[in-house]
Order: structure tokens, then sequence, then C-alpha cells
């Protein structure tokens, strides 16, 4: 018989639950509904249950170990619930809109089979079900479970046995159920499966379906169609809620709200307690710009200065007690840090100064990590009381002084906003909590805040969840109480979703207008105040993370816990928030803070979004770091390569960084070594700002957290890696201007037999007249290839239309293409000098060869042309693809060969040694006599060398190419080699005269012979130094043939035209002897046609010699002459080397043929009147203050007032 009733539909149907559970728990009797199920009004019940049956979890009373995976989770509850609702949504569906009489004309069958199988009927199952899973007047005792059996409900009309025959359905399909498994003392059938009946019923049940009309868009039977979801995920409610959504969307229209929210508690759950968030570890995709398509384009336009920042981070309190350390006194104000320290980072090419933690923090942030464990921690660099510069650093009267002292070396100064939160005990937090997220109810009952009120302030207290503390659990809200009202509000903690809440925080609500107007009016304070601001964790303020975070769209949440109960929809959120706020407060910037240069701290493939749609002038590209370090260059390589297909200009505005201070430090992730310099050097010298951490230049291992006052590790400053970074990398800074642009940037593949070495990187850039090229090879093993063609880059055409574009490396370069061209470049680590040829170079492109980690630094690029005088191809095929130290000096070596072969002769390793053994003997040697003829032999077999010098510098002199350069014909008068040989051979004999030791041996004892004594150990004391006066005395002949031919004027053209200097000084060093470049008696030489030529009356020839020498170029080099203050300085240590040279070479040069007899008397002389030169050179230094006016004036009068002749 069919048993209908029309307003079956609005039955009510709850979670059931087992009589055992209700009473172990001694739930609330509203929990419950008439038939027993658990009624679930909203999220708050949904906790209220989950928190009561923990605690009886945890007490054992179910007789059963406790774990971890038996304690229940609010977001599966509410899911099973969920679930078991909606079956019972679709049941009144089917018998609504299919079948009538289902469950009554189920019941009569079911009972027929078990009448036919000779079983005890279905009453007396579904009697022991309602036993099992009572009703309420049951289970209160007012109505026995016979009597509820035999009645019928009030609102349905629908007999209570039916309604207990589909509630034991449901239950049977819940026991079956693997992902209700955790949790079945809810819900066990283990009693009821005893039962003779069950077993049969069930059987019977799914024969009854299987006859029955088939429902729902998979058109199968209703219990079929009931364990589909189970079928599909059998382990997740995650899934089966999927299932639901997919397939039933159309059915459930009153339930798809719930259903989303129900999702979206399992993925709050999901989230591990106490999981980190960021980091380097994990794996990074490549940049790609797919979802940027259909945005805006509006760039903020740099100003001048902002392309070529170098910036240096430095956490505050941690640098001042470095300092202090350092410089032995106490160092706590910003006004306080030395000169000294400025003056570093200015001269290595830093020209900004990041300063972590200048402003005022949260006492509450300080407290708490005091009770965590940490008694001398401060608060956090980033939970902050306000923007005002904090008082144990000095305040802004101390900031002020540093910004000064800082600008007038070129830095700029940058500071830290956080936009997203306060500290926890904000002033906003105590006068204004409406600007901040909130509930004013506990979102979770576990959470227990009756620990130290960390408030300062009496009219407000402060409480952090208590679980914090024992690092068992981790709040999303803390406790605010007005202490005088008694206002409570649970404020949510600043969070971005990754990992823990940040503990400290006070995360202010975006969707309030006001408190995003208040924001913006901080920023604009620290604008006024900073010309760099740092946004931190600004990702989370774009629209799509505040929505996802705190509003997220129904079915989208799950990232902080309890703000899925927060979801809005779509046009709701875009009505409290219509614009981005990044992009307001760059427009707003733009306007009242024009010259503030805004950097974001960006993550989560945001890059390009914050820079070219929101207006940042900068953004982390946090992929530098992380792929770098793993060595994952493909990747790296590809997310350049996406970022110039896409937009070159967002690869400038790219903030690139070895570590940060959330990271470890640069050393820790990438070594000191090669792979540290060559990542180094991609930091450098290629578009994006780069920013190096505290204590990376000095090799700091330790981390600072953002509480520190100090630094924990006893760690010593790495002095080799600072001095590479001196002659690596501060070089490239200085010249950040050649590589921080994109205009002319490229990306080369490195080609290597046919495939592309993808560890290889190399680019060029051009600024200017200046050009570049460099390659690094990011993994330990070789690598040889081609680089020619580039990887493509956008080029925006008309209307913005945007082409792909590569470029060969020659035209990178911007080399100019024919036969006799050639591009010289300096690779800077090793110094030497390269030539190839440029229409090569344009067929074929570059090769080059690196090792593991190794980097190529190719600068000082310029082209050159072959012409009769500048031989380039004959250089080019002499060094075949090796380098060379000097490329002029290559080009002298082909122009002069013969005058340098016979250089090299005469300079030879054989007569250098015996010209020290011949001092040597000489030393050992009593008898004037012996000496004088050892002297003799030595120069008897130097002479045909010396002739054979003499004479190729007369052909040379004589030559085409000599008279072209000086534009004036050579007299046709004898040749000079005879006189220049005399002079040589008179200039030999005075300096082994004097290095023998035989001069100031026979030379009559004075008060002058210490003074001499030192001024012949000057000449000739050492090797190395006898060796260049040696070599300067050829050198010498330049003046004397100019002499000679009546062409003086010549003199210092000829010196410039033959480079003799240089090639001596290479011979002498390449014989293995050092020379300092400012102790080079050979560079003097050139100098002393300053003396020979001066003319006029004696004052005005020393002055003017004097002044001839400080105009010149080499000159001004070698002593230091610079300009400061309106004055003209110079070195003090370099002017004295320089006297003491040029009176000694003065000696040597002034040395003429004498007699023998003669010889001693004449020399002591004429060392004497040096001597007394090098003596007044120097006094005068000294009077100048080594000032180069006062010098001249001081010099002039000393030589008048001594009477000394030049």
């Amino acid at each position: 018989m069919k048993e209908v009733y029309t307003d079956s539909f609005v039955q009510n149907m709850e979670f059931h639950i087992h009589r055992d559970i209700r009473e172990k728990c001694r739930f609330s009797k509203t929990l419950f509904s008439s038939t027993g199920n658990v009624i679930i009004r909203n999220i708050n019940d949904v906790y209220a249950f989950m928190f009561k049956y923990n605690e009886v979890v945890e007490s054992g009373a179910f007789g059963m170990p406790v774990r971890a995976e038996q304690y229940l989770k609010a977001g599966q509850l509410n899911a099973m619930g969920l679930i078991d609702e909606i079956f019972h949504y679709m049941c009144r569906l089917y018998r609504r809109d299919v079948c009538p009489d289902f469950f009554s004309s189920g019941y009569a069958f079911v009972q027929a089979k078990l009448a036919k199988e000779r079983l005890p009927n279905l009453d007396d199952l579904l009697l022991e079900f309602c036993t099992e899973f009572p009703p309420a007047e049951v289970y209160g005792g007012t109505m026995s479970v016979e009597d509820w059996f035999s009645n019928t409900d009030p609102v349905s009309g629908i007999d209570n046995k039916f309604r207990a025959f589909e509630e034991l359905i449901l239950c049977k399909l819940a026991n079956e159920n693997p992902a209700f498994q955790p949790f079945y003392p809810l819900f066990t059938d283990e009693k009821l499966a005893a039962h003779p009946s069950y077993s049969c019923f069930w059987d019977s049940l799914w024969e009854w379906s299987a006859q029955n009309e088939v429902f729902g868009p998979e058109k199968i039977d209703l219990i079929s169609l009931l364990k589909a979801p189970v079928s599909y995920a059998p382990f997740s409610l995650k899934g089966q809620l999927e299932y639901i959504k997919m397939h039933w969307l159309d059915l459930l229209g009153e339930f798809i709200g719930r259903l989303l929210t129900g999702q979206d508690i399992l993925s709050e759950e999901e989230k591990a307690a106490w999981q980190g968030g960021g980091g380097g570890g994990g794996e990074y995709d490549a940049y790609h710009f797919e979802d940027l398509m259909q945005e805006y384009e509006r760039f903020s336009a740099d100003l001048e200065w902002m392309p070529n920042v170098v910036m240096i981070a430095k956490s505050t309190l941690v640098w001042l007690d470095q300092l202090s350390k350092k410089y032995q006194r106490s160092i706590t104000r910003l006004d306080q840090i030395p000169d000294e320290e400025l003056n570093f980072l200015a001269e290595a090419g830093f020209n900004a100064l990041w300063l972590i933690g200048v402003w005022e923090r949260s006492p509450a942030s300080a407290r708490i990590k005091q009770i965590c464990g940490n008694p001398d921690a401060a608060a956090s660099a980033y939970s902050l009381t306000d923007y005002e510069i904090a008082g144990e650093i000095g305040g802004w009267e101390a900031l002020e002084n540093l910004r000064k002292r800082a600008g007038a070396r070129g830095i700029r100064l940058a500071a830290d906003m956080v936009p997203n939160h306060t500290g926890i005990d904000s002033k906003w937090v105590i006068e204004r909590p409406d600007l901040f997220i909130q509930t004013r109810e506990s979102p979770f009952p576990g959470y227990n805040f009756d620990g130290e009120n960390l408030s300062h302030d009496s009219r407000v207290g402060i409480y952090l969840e208590n679980h914090y503390y024992s690092k068992t659990d981790c709040a999303v809200v803390f406790k605010r109480v007005d202490n005088y009202t008694g206002d409570t509000r649970y404020i949510y903690h600043g969070n971005d979703g990754t990992g823990l809440p940040w503990n400290d925080t006070a995360q202010i609500d975006f969707l309030n207008p006001e408190a995003r107007e208040e924001v913006i009016r901080k920023i604009l304070h620290v604008a006024r105040n900073f010309p760099i601001i740092r946004f931190d964790a600004a990702m989370v303020l774009a629209k799509k993370h505040i929505r996802r975070l705190w509003y997220p769209e129904p079915g989208r949440g799950g990232d902080i816990a309890s703000r899925s109960r927060f979801a809005l929809s779509t046009e709701e959120f875009q009505k409290r928030i219509p614009e981005e706020f990044w992009r307001e407060v760059v427009d707003r910037c733009a306007v009242e803070a024009p010259d503030t240069l805004l950097l974001a701290e960006a993550f989560w493939m945001m890059e390009g979004y914050f820079v070219r749609t929101l207006g940042m002038h900068r953004v982390y590209n946090s992929a530098f770091m992380n792929m770098l370090k793993k060595e994952d260059n493909a990747h790296y390589r590809l997310t350049i390569k996406n970022t110039l297909e896409f937009d070159p200009q967002i690869l400038k505005r790219y903030v690139n960084f070895m570590n940060n201070p959330d990271e470890e430090t640069a050393v820790a992730q990438f070594g000191r070594d090669d792979k540290y310099f060559g990542v180094c050097t991609m930091l450098v010298a290629m578009p994006g700002l780069p920013m190096f951490g505290h204590g990376q230049i000095e090799g700091f291992e330790e981390k600072y957290g953002m509480e520190y006052r100090r630094a924990y590790y006893d760690e010593q400053v790495n002095t080799g890696l600072v001095e590479r970074h001196r002659r690596e990398i501060f070089p490239l800074m200085r010249q950040r201007r050649l590589f921080s642009g994109v205009e002319n940037f490229l990306l080369y593949d490195f080609w290597t037999e046919g495939q592309v070495n993808e560890n290889v990187f190399a680019w060029s850039n051009v600024f200017g007249d200046s050009r570049s090229l460099i390659l690094y090879n990011n993994k330990y093993e070789r690598a040889a290839g081609w680089i020619n063609m580039s990887a493509a880059y956008a080029v925006k055409g008309v209307d913005d239309e945007k082409q792909l574009v590569q470029r060969t490396l020659a035209q990178g370069l911007q080399l100019t293409v024919t036969s006799d061209r050639f591009v010289i470049f300096q690779e800077q680590h090793s110094k030497l000098w390269f030539i190839r040829k440029n229409s090569e170079i344009a067929e074929h492109g570059l090769f080059a060869a690196l090792n593991g980690f190794e980097t190529q630094v190719f600068l000082n690029i310029y082209e050159v042309t072959e012409t009769p005088d500048e031989p380039y191809q004959k250089l080019y095929e002499k060094l075949n693809g090796t380098g060379i130290a000097d490329v002029a000096m290559g080009i002298n070596e082909i122009k002069f060969k013969k005058l340098y072969d016979a250089l090299a002769t005469c300079v030879s390793k054989e007569i250098l040694q015996d010209c020290i053994q011949l001092v040597n003997d000489c030393k050992h040697t009593e008898s004037r006599h012996e000496t004088e003829t050892k002297i003799d032999a030595f120069i008897d077999k130097l002479e045909p060398l010396a002739v054979a010098f003499l004479t190729a510098l007369e052909e040379t002199y004589r030559s085409k190419q000599t008279v072209q350069f000086l534009q004036e014909e050579v007299p046709a008068v004898k040749t000079s080699v005879k006189r220049l040989l005399t002079l040589f051979r008179a200039r030999i004999w005075r300096l082994l005269l004097s290095a023998s030791g035989l001069l100031v041996r026979e030379m009559p004892l004075t008060a002058m012979t210490p003074a001499i004594t030192v001024f012949i150990h000057k000449m000739c004391g050492t090797a190395s130094q006898l060796f260049v006066s040696f070599g300067a005395l050829f050198l010498m002949a330049v003046e004397d043939i100019a002499i000679y031919y009546k062409m003086e004027e010549n003199i210092g053209r000829l010196y410039a035209f033959l480079h003799l200097e240089e090639k001596l000084t290479a011979l002498v060093r390449s014989r293995g002897f050092d020379i300092d470049p400012i102790e080079n008696k050979a560079d003097t030489v050139k100098y002393l046609y300053y003396t020979h030529t001066a003319r006029g009356k004696k004052s005005t020839r020393r002055t003017g010699i004097i002044h001839r020498m400080s105009q010149d170029t080499n000159v001004i080099t070698r002593i230091g002459i610079h300009e400061w203050d309106g004055i003209h300085w110079f070195n003090r240590e370099a002017a004295e080397l320089l006297a003491d040279d040029m009176a000694t070479m003065l000696f040597l040069s002034a040395a003429r043929p004498v007699k023998q007899a003669d010889c001693i008397k004449k020399t002591v002389l004429s060392v004497e009147k040096f001597c007394r030169f090098d003596a007044e050179f120097s006094a005068a230094i000294h009077k100048s203050g080594y000032q180069v006016d006062r010098y001249l004036e001081l010099f002039a009068g000393t030589l008048k007032e001594r009477g000394l002749s030049m």
C-alpha cells in the first residue's frame, strides 16, 4: 500500500549520533532534534560539538589508545554532517519528483524479504536502531521506544517507522564510507551488524532500489546515486563534496553556499599548525606572464638616479653593536655611525643604505620573544608601534645627521614600511581598533586568553592565545579588552597564508576605506623622510590576495583558519574595495612625494603585475637567488627570456639579491669561492636593482633575526673575501650605468655541439660609448662553445603592437662590420686584452671556454681600423685568440720589433745575472784596480749588445713611421750611434761604480757620506732597483738622440711613441723581478727632459720644471694629484719616491766621459750635488703641506736659497 504525504519534503533530518557517544560526552540537549540527530545551526555549533567530543577522546573514555587521528576536526564534522544532510535531501527530492512511496514501499519490500528468509521482521531491527540512536523523547525518558515508533511526525505527517527506516539507510551508508572511518564511534553500526536481519535488510534494499526509476544526472538508482561520491573519493571528504558540487549542483540550490563553505573549512584544516612559510625550499617555476596579457600597462617612470641604485641592507641594532666592537667605543645612535663606514660603502659603489628596524617597535613583541626564551630580544622590526624613529637609536635628530653625512657621499637612505599590519599593541590597536579585521566572538572554543597582559597602556588589555607559548597551537587572533567599557574584540594576526600567523602583529582591514586612507597617510609620511621605501609583504595587499586570505569567494577559502565564515560574493567584495590599494598608493606618491623609489617585496608570480600594472618602481625577484643557488639554470634563463619576450622593462625593475633578511646568508647559500663571485657578478652587472645583505661583503654566516639586538656568532671579517670584492665586484658597481638599462641588453644562448648549454649565462649591454660582454658558467663542469644570436625580446611598434626581435652579437656590441675593422676588449679578472675581427664575429659569433663557476667580464670594448701604422691584422694573427697584457705594446712589438728585440737582449736573464754577479764579486774585492778591471770586462761584453740597440734606435728614429708621427724630417747628418755609445759607457760606468761599493770606499769620509750611502742604496741597493736603473740607461738614449739631431722639442713625443719604458718594465718583470708602479725608475726617465730642456733664469727654470711635471698626466697619476675643497693635493709617499728617482736618474744621466784618474773625484761631486737636490726636493714636499701650489712656491724658493743649479 502506498503512503504519500504532500508535506513530507519539509521533514527535519540531521546527523545521527550513537547513544554511547551522547552519554559519554554529555552534550547539551539543545544540540539534538526530535529524531536524536545533531542539529548544526552554524559553524559555532560545529566547534562546540567538536570541542566536547575531543575532550572525551583525550580522557580515554572510549577505551582505546588515544591517537592524533582520533581527534575530531570541525571541518570534517561539518563535511560529514553536510554529506548526510545532502543525502537526506536527495532522498526527499527522489520522493517528490520520482517515486513518492519509495521508502514506504521499500519498507514493505524489505519486510517481505525478511519474512521469506524467516528472519526477525524489519520493525525489530528498526526498534534496535532507535535504541542505539534514540530520538529525543526516548533518550530523555519521556517516551518508550515502542511508543515513539508507533507515532507520526507532526511536521511531515510521516510515520516514525518510515523516518527510522530512512535514518537506518543513511547510517549504513555512513558506516560504509571510508572517509568517515576515523570517526566511526559517532555512528558505529557494530551492534546493529550483529542483528540477524541487518545483512538481509541491506541486500534487499539494494535490490529494491535497482527495481525503481533512475535519478539524477548520472541516471542511476537512488542507493547507487548516494554511493557515487564515496566511489569517486573513498578517503576524502573534500573530494566527495567536490563530486557532489560537480554532478548535483543543479539539484542543490539551497545547499551550494554551505557546500562551498564546507570545502573551505576543510582546506583551512589541511594547513599544518606549525609549518614554516616561504624560504628557499621547494621548486620554483620560471616566471610567465599570461595573466598580465589582459591587464593594463602603467609603469612608473624612473627619475634619473633610480636605475643605478646599488643597495646594501643593515639590521640597524645589530650593525650598531658590531660597530661598537669594531671601533672599541659605544655606538648606539645613527649619528654615531663612523664616517669611515660611509666612506667604505661609497667607495665600493653603494649609493643606497637600507636601515632595517629604525621605527618604534612593539613592546609586546619583545615581551613575547622574552617569554619564549630569548631574554635580550628586541621587538621584531616588523611589529611596530608607530612610524617614529626609535628613541634608542637617537630619534629624528640622529637620522637627520646620518642622512646629511650619507647624502654628502651620494648615499640615499631606505626604510621599511609595513602596510599590512601593526604591532599587537600599536597606537592604532589601542586607540583605533576598528581599523583591524576582527570578530566579537572567539573563532574557536579551544582558544584560551588568560595569560599575561601584554599591553603597555592601562586603557587596554592585550592577550596572546596561551597555546602559542607552548607551541601547541598558533591562534589566528589575539584578544583586546577595553579596561573601561569591557568591550572585547578578537583581532586577527597578520598572515600571508603560507605558514604561521605573525603572532606579534594585528591585521589591518583593507576593506575598510578609513583604514586604507590611514595607511596611505603613513606611507606618505615615510616617503617624505626616506627617498627609498621597501614595502614589506606587499603581495598580500593585492586585491586577489586580500580576497584569498580574508574575504574568500565561497568555495575558494581555506588559507586562514575561520575566515571561510566571512566569505563574500564577488559583487560585494568589488563594492567594498573597487580599486587596487597599491595603484592608489603609487598615484598619491607620484603627486605628493615624487622623488621616492617604491620597492615592493612581492612573490607568488606577481612580480610583473606589481611594476607593470600597479606601478611600483621595483619588485623583488626571488627567482634570482633560489634558482641560481640550486643551479636551476635552465629555469632562470627561461625566466629572463620570458620577461624579455613579454616586456624588457620588467627586467629592469627587478630587485636581485643573493639573500634577504628572511633567508640564509649569501655565503651560506653560495659559498665563498667562484660560484659566489659568479652569481655576485650577475647581481651587479645585469639589469635589476642589486641588493646586498647585511654581512654579505664580510662573509658573515649568521642570519640575523628581526628581533636581534646583536650578533650571536663571534665572526671575524673575511678579509680575503672583502679584497676579492674590491677586485672583482666593486669596480662593476661603480659602472652601474653600463648594466642597469634594458634598451641594449641582450641574453645569448651558449651553443655546444649543436645544443644550448643552459648552465652558461652570456649577456651584453651598451650605455653611451661603453660596452660590456659577460659570461658566467653556473655549474661545476667545464663549458666551451659559441655565442652569436640573442634571445628574442619585445619591441613595441605603432599602436603599441609588440614584435619579437633578435640581434647578433655584432649588433649587440654595435660593431662596424668591414674587413679592416677589429674589436678589442679587456677581460677584467686576468686584465688581458683580446682582439677579434668584426667580420668574423658577425659571421660566427664568439667562442669562449669556461671552467666550472668561471666568470669572464669583458669591458673597455672599442674598435680599431687596420692601417700601415697600426698593424692590427698582424697582432690578431700573432695572438691567435690568446690575450695580451697591453694591446698598444702588442702593436709596438710588431712596429718596433728590431728595437724591442735588441733591448730584450741587453737586459736578458744572462746579462742581468752577470750584472748581479759582478756587483757581488766587486763588493768582496778590496783592490780598486781589480774592481775597475772587472767593470771594464763587463762593459766590453755588453758593448756589442748596446751598439745593436742604439743602431736599432737610430734606424727607428729615421724610419718613415717616426717621421709621419713627428711630422718632421730627421736631419741627414752622420749617425749618432758613436756619440750615444760614449754616453752609455759613461753612465754604465757610473752605475756600476756606485753599485759595486767602490765609490763609497774610495770617496773621502765627510758629513755627507751617510746621505750618499742612502742615495746609492735607493738607486741600486736591491736587485730589482739595480736592474731597473741598468735598463733605464738604455732609455736615456731616446733623449740623447733627439738632442744629437737638435730636435729636443720631440723628446716627450718620442717617449710616448716608442713606449720603451713600458717594454723595459715588462722585460724586467718577466725576469722575475717585481716593480712597484710608484717606484719605477724606468718611468722616471721620461721626466728628465723637463730638466734638460728648461730655459730662462734659474728661478724661472726651476719653477717651470716643477710646473711642467705637475701638468703631466703620468705624474698626476703617479703622485695622486687631486682637487678637494678648491685645493690641489698630492700623495706624500709617492712624491718622495718620485723625488728619489728623479735625483738618481739625473745623477746617472749627468755622467760624461772622463779620465780614469778623475773618475772617482768627479763622480763624488756629482753624487753630492744630486743628493742635496733630493734632500731639498723632499724638504719642500713636507713644507708644502702636500699642496701643489705651495710646493711650487716653496721649491723655487728653496733652490734659490741654497743656490742649487740644474
